[in-house]
């Protein structure tokens, strides 16, 4: 039976990510990118398409686990009857191939251990061509190849490499799997203990930048590390996370591939890691939005590969069956060629957070700025697919306009505030009608709620974003009624759906249900502390602390009904959503009461 979402660890080494499981196993491998993996395993599904499980010969579950401080190196113990063991995991800051460092450690006792290892290369399609020499491991297939370097003797079972050992009191037995292309030299093996420090050493530094003054400390730290992790660094780009077509409803069909970059999470990426010190990061993430959306703004898309590749075709590998039954396995996006009009206003918006946080901007990102104003006013009043990607028909979403006002809003504001050049009349009075049409439109007076679309009988979370942006302060009555109603018609138990699959006839054009969206609730959080319902918001935020697993990570959703997470995991959404939230719940009341951000 598969692990529970949540049962799962994450390492990484900045380019490339790895899954740990409770069991001791690793489940999936992406390598050498996010979006290009080697050994693609049983979270999926299917135990024969690859895993490597390292863990006592009695089987059975960890008895604790915990990341070593503030870094990516993953420890996990088991008690058994013949002692007690850890194995400790980790990623090594890139040197010249990416490395898998497993590091076997008695701690009492003498524990029996197994070792299996079943490499896959192409989503667990291709057994490579593996030979032993000198107890070592290489495996090629095509353009991949993978070495195993260990002292431990090595042998091969039904297409898998095996390993039998016992470990004593202090003794430490290392393990590294490196990837490297097949056409490459085979890389130098690494020392797994000078690796575990290198990479002790790189988080333990990158973390000494960290600014924050709050009660949740430790849940913020832990959070930034997951979206470091999350950062390809050649160029900057964060993606949604590290896997695909983890279901958001178990056994449903809504499984989707989040191992690319989002245009939608530009903002509040850059206010989590402006915010809490990460300068740098912010400015990498700054500058890949401003390579990824070059060009012709008519080409704008909602997402991007990590390099800023455009065309992300989506297909099914229907050799897998998914994780726990839910098909189909998908890879790439359709939702890619969507037209969201709010990803004009998000990039705009994120753009303006750095401009007004210090981050040099040069001429010319002015420049592309000014063209995708131009398109903006040529376009905002179209429907579209809206915020969250359904796949019916376009409507004209309430969100996409309030962020198409953000646009032209944050336009206004840069020639008013910084002096840069722009028809600022036109974009004001643009501006302005956009703010009546919504007002006038995507407000139910009766129900005193914004709706989700035009029209609309139905509910959307991210309304919850129209003060944030800017649009209406905190105090008006109208925001007050949209928190009442999404919590009295959104709400599972207190957790937030981002809207109802079933509402006007199923908008989003999908069968199947989803969980609770878990960054949408930290907005309620943030939305019930900015209405002045602060003792709310913080039971909520701390609530939602609780359903973080025990290493602290977030995936997608949350169901209410099992208590499990959903969906793509690590999520960085909800981490983001997690940092941004503690940071307004930390904050005087004077800034909440001020209209926008």
């Amino acid at each position: 039976m598969a692990l529970r979402i949540e049962d799962y660890g994450l390492i990484g080494d900045l380019q490339t990510a790895a899954l740990v499981g409770r069991d001791g196993s690793i489940d999936w491998l992406c390598l050498p990118r996010f979006d290009a993996p080697a050994c693609f395993a049983a979270l999926l599904g299917d135990d024969q398409a690859g895993f490597w499980r390292l863990a006592p010969a009695a089987g059975g579950l960890c008895t604790r686990r915990r990341y070593r401080g503030d870094t990516l190196i993953l420890e996990t113990e088991w008690e058994t009857p013949e002692g007690a063991v850890r194995v400790i995991d980790t990623m090594p800051p890139r040197g010249e191939a990416a490395d898998v460092v497993r590091v076997v450690e008695g701690v009492r006792g003498r524990v029996p251990m197994r070792m299996a290892l079943r490499l896959r290369f192409d989503y667990g399609r291709i057994v490579p061509w593996v030979r032993h020499r000198d107890g070592q491991l290489a495996a090629i297939a095509g353009p991949d190849a993978a070495w195993l370097h260990t002292p431990v003797p090595l042998h091969g079972e039904d297409y898998t490499t095996r390993a039998e050992f016992t470990v004593s009191a202090g003794q430490r037995v290392p393990f590294v799997l490196t990837y490297r292309p097949s056409h490459e030299s085979p890389p130098r093996p690494v020392d797994a203990d000078k690796a575990l420090a290198g990479t002790e050493a790189f988080w333990t530094s990158w973390m000494g930048r960290f600014r924050y003054d709050g009660r949740w400390d430790e849940a913020v730290r832990r959070s930034l590390v997951t979206l470091k992790a999350l950062t390809y660094a050649p160029t900057g780009g964060i993606v949604a996370a590290a896997t695909t077509s983890l279901p958001e409803q178990l056994g449903g069909p809504r499984n989707w591939d989040y191992r690319f970059c989002w245009l939608r999470d530009a903002t509040f990426t850059l206010q989590a890691l402006l915010g809490t010190g990460f300068v740098a990061e912010a400015k990498a993430w700054r500058e890949w939005l401003l390579r990824a959306t070059a060009g012709d703004p008519a080409d704008l898309q909602i997402m991007y590969g990590i390099d800023g590749t455009r065309r992300l075709p989506e297909y099914t590998l229907d050799w897998l069956p998914g994780y726990e039954g839910a098909a189909p396995v998908r890879v790439g996006n359709a939702a890619s060629d969507q037209f969201q009009l709010d990803v004009w206003g998000e990039v705009l918006d994120g753009l303006h957070e750095a401009r007004q946080s210090g981050l040099q901007v040069d001429e010319d990102a002015w420049d592309l700025q000014r063209a995708l104003l131009d398109y903006l006013e040529g376009h905002w009043a179209d429907p579209d697919n809206g915020l969250w990607e359904v796949r019916g028909d376009r409507q004209h979403f309430v969100h996409s306009k309030v962020m198409a006002w953000a646009g032209l809003d944050r336009a206004v504001q840069a020639v008013e505030r910084f002096g840069l050049d722009g028809p600022v009349d036109r974009w004001r009075a643009t501006r302005d009608a956009i703010h009546a049409q919504v007002c006038e439109r995507g407000f139910d007076a009766e129900r005193n709620t914004f709706t989700q679309f035009y029209g609309s009988q139905g509910l959307d979370a991210a309304l919850l974003l129209v003060p944030r942006v800017g649009f209406l302060p905190w105090h008006d009555p109208r925001i007050a009624g949209t928190v009442d109603a999404l919590q009295r018609e959104l709400c599972q138990d207190g957790f937030l759906l981002r809207y109802d699959p079933r509402a006007d006839g199923g908008v989003d054009g999908l069968p199947g249900a989803e969980g609770a969206f878990i960054t949408c609730t930290f907005w309620l959080a943030d939305a019930l502390y900015g209405i002045g319902r602060e003792p709310e918001a913080h039971q909520l935020f701390e609530r939602l602390l609780g359903l973080r697993n025990d290493l602290g990570l977030l995936s997608e959703e949350y169901d209410p009904a099992t208590g499990r997470q959903l969906g793509n995991t690590p999520q960085a959404f909800s981490h983001v959503g997690l940092v941004n939230a503690a940071r307004h719940l930390s904050a005087t009341r004077p800034a909440r009461d001020t209209p926008g951000k």
